[in-house]
């Protein structure tokens, strides 16, 4: 259990790293949610290498104990977390300067770090996973407790190295340079599996970092809310035949974790009813106990006349299944309920260690399945996810709008051999990127700005929603017609944000814009923080989930068409742009959303203490780091973004952009 000590003595724990001497063995939690036990998959000899890894970290004399520890973790939960070395203290969002620190921009990402850790925040926090059942922070304890020691060493000339969470050590460096530099699960090609990643994570030599989990910028579900939201509205307008808002369509989805969590509430946000379901009911009670969810069943027959009664009022409502989803689509389809929108958050990047639970097994069952007999789970997955696309094909039929949420449903649907392939070997389906997000926001230069204040003070925040809102009104007086409606959409949120109630953990705060918002709210925290109005340094940052930081065919590069979808080139040169143009911290990732080896992901973390060098460093990072994607997406001939980069370049003289030209499709149908 968690200790009560005091500041200093939380500081020295800090400043002590890995203890000389062994601290006592951590009891197990039953009140956690916890990991699933990974796949028993590593050699005799392997497992030999992964104790060998795992006691690198200490000397000698502890290795004959801690040897017999770690080889029962590792036959018990399929990894090595060191759960010896928890810290007793609790982890969470401090302000700033609680941490023991010599760099302000240090003390900054350890409260980053440690938000990902909080019981509030993360899925699985003993693991040290933030969201998507293996989205990591660290492999392990010790890894947490020698790069908190680092960083509460460190100056502003030296830069922290971390290999899929192993802090490898600190660099001479200088002020300009990242303080922090990420990297999880960057994997040579041919050896970017999913049981690549059981094998070497297991060995304890790489991580999967999802996107936020691992570059320490997770802020709770809020970062998924306001997405979600923006996708939801948008669908509504796209797909509502000239109808007007959401009052009493019928939203249908699944999963309430660290991610997927974020669904019902933003289905209330924007006026409709939402079914979601979820088999884990730890989760559901988190996040009905939070406010997230409304009301929570587990009877379908209730369901169904819940869902009736709300639709025929209208009302905006979130409602829990404690169950699986499959039933919950079976038993609409049987009961011929209409359902106007639908999709699902699953984490089938994971399907085989947690991240889709098949119908007919109790949650028990299936994850002793899932340890035990690894081959007749897939295909109970496989043949759940049949019948999961069976019923999404049925109520498409009769009018619902469904789309993939980039959790690589329709991936691992095709691989089942589900039906969910046209005539020509295309989804059925589009992924919410291709109809709406692409399109709508990223083209333009939208994407998932955040912010959080570094004195974890709710009065802070306050002041920063007022700024952003005031800088969105003020741009919407001369905004060109092809941005209006997601300022407009972006205002709202911002001004309702508070009685929204969307923070859990660090004083965060989201909202979508593009380059030239996200300076000048950035610009107007940076006087505010001179002038003494925020009273703290503010920590900027974003999604990897945006313009330009992430390469996913079938998700973020999905309305890329002319091929290069499957490419990474523009992740790995934003990320490069970023850390020598004044990001705080850099991150890039293999993996995130839609699983190991189908995505490459990156993203920053960058401080603003009120300096003349924060506002010099804002403005040259936030224009590259948005404008490097707007211009690989027009070079893709993308309308949207050909008209985001030539007004970029109207505003800014120094930059110069190579823009395509169109072949006329008739010349090249009489050759081809």
């Amino acid at each position: 259990m968690e200790k009560q000590i005091s500041l200093e003595e939380f500081r020295q724990k800090i400043l002590q790293g890995i203890p000389d001497e062994l601290p006592n063995p951590k009891p197990w939690d039953p009140t956690l949610n916890h990991a699933p036990k990974r796949k028993d998959i590593l050699t005799r000899e392997e497992k030999k290498l992964a104790l060998k890894n795992a006691l690198r970290y200490f000397p000698s004399r502890h290795h004959e104990l801690l040897a017999t520890e770690f080889a029962r973790e590792l036959k018990e939960y399929g990894r090595i977390y060191m759960h010896r070395f928890r810290p007793d203290y609790k982890i969470y969002a401090r302000k700033y300067d609680d941490f023991p620190h010599r760099s302000k921009q240090a003390a900054a990402i350890m409260l980053m770090l440690s938000n990902n850790l909080d019981h509030a925040v993360a899925q699985h926090p003993h693991e040290l996973i933030t969201y998507g059942g293996n989205g990591a922070v660290f492999q392990n304890w010790a890894q947490y407790l020698l790069t908190m020691k680092y960083l509460a060493e460190m100056t502003d000339e030296q830069t922290l190295v971390l290999y899929s969470g192993h802090p490898m050590g600190l660099f001479p460096s200088h002020k300009d340079a990242p303080r922090v530099v990420v990297t999880n699960g960057m994997m040579i090609p041919n050896y970017s599996k999913p049981d690549d990643w059981e094998r070497f994570n297991a060995l304890g030599v790489t991580q999967y970092g999802q996107m936020t989990a691992g570059s320490f910028m997770y802020i709770g579900p809020q970062g998924i809310v306001h997405g979600t939201t923006i996708t939801v509205l948008n669908a509504g307008r796209k797909f509502s035949s000239g109808e007007h808002g959401l009052a009493g369509k019928l939203f249908v989805t699944s999963g309430l974790g660290g991610m997927s969590g974020a669904q019902p509430k933003a289905a209330v946000i924007a006026g409709a009813v939402c079914v979601i379901a979820e088999v884990n009911p730890k989760a559901t009670h988190i996040r009905h106990s939070q406010g997230w969810v409304d009301e929570v069943y587990d009877d379908l027959e209730k369901i169904v006349e819940r869902v009736k009664q709300a639709k025929v009022n209208k009302e905006a409502v979130s409602i829990a299944y404690q169950g699986n989803v499959v039933d919950l689509w079976e038993a609409f389809v049987k009961q011929n309920v209409m359902v106007e929108l639908g999709s699902d958050q699953t984490s089938l990047h994971n399907p085989w260690a947690g991240g889709y639970y098949p119908v007919g097994l109790s949650f028990d069952e299936a994850n002793e399945m899932m340890a035990n007999d690894p081959e007749q789970f897939k295909g109970k997955v496989q043949e759940s996810l049949k019948r999961h696309v069976n019923a999404v094909n049925e109520l498409t039929a009769r009018g619902m709008y469904f789309w993939d949420y980039g959790n690589a449903f329709l991936l691992e649907a095709g691989r089942a051999g589900a039906d969910i392939f046209k005539d020509d070997g295309k989804y059925k389906y589009p992924s919410y990127v291709q109809d709406i997000m692409g399109p709508m926001c990223f083209d333009y230069g939208f994407g998932p700005f955040r912010w959080v204040c570094a004195s974890s003070d709710p009065e802070d925040l306050k002041v920063t929603d007022k700024i952003a809102g005031d800088v969105l009104e003020e741009m919407m007086k001369d905004a060109p017609e092809q941005i209006r409606q997601q300022l407009a959409d972006n205002l709202l949120w911002i001004r309702q944000a508070e009685e929204n109630k969307l923070v859990v953990g660090s004083q965060a705060r989201i909202l979508y814009a593009d380059a030239e918002g996200r300076i000048r709210i950035a610009a107007a925290f940076n006087k505010a923080i001179k002038e003494g109005k925020i009273s703290a340094p503010v920590i900027l940052g974003r999604d990897h989930h945006d313009v330009s930081g992430t390469d996913s065919p079938y998700r973020e590069t999905s309305n890329i068409y002319d091929g290069s979808q499957f490419t990474s080139d523009m992740a790995i040169h934003n990320v490069i742009g970023d850390s020598f143009r004044g990001a705080t911290w850099v991150s890039i990732h293999n993996g995130g959303g839609v699983g190991w080896g189908e995505v490459i992901n990156g993203g920053f973390g960058m401080l603003l203490d009120g300096s003349e060098d924060a506002d010099r460093r804002l403005r040259s990072m936030l224009h590259w780091d948005v404008n490097n994607g707007i211009a690989r997406r027009s070079w893709a001939r993308n309308d949207e973004a050909i008209f985001a980069i030539k007004r970029a370049m109207e505003k800014e003289p120094l930059l110069k952009v190579t823009l395509p030209n169109f072949a006329d499709d008739q010349i090249l149908d009489n050759l081809v």
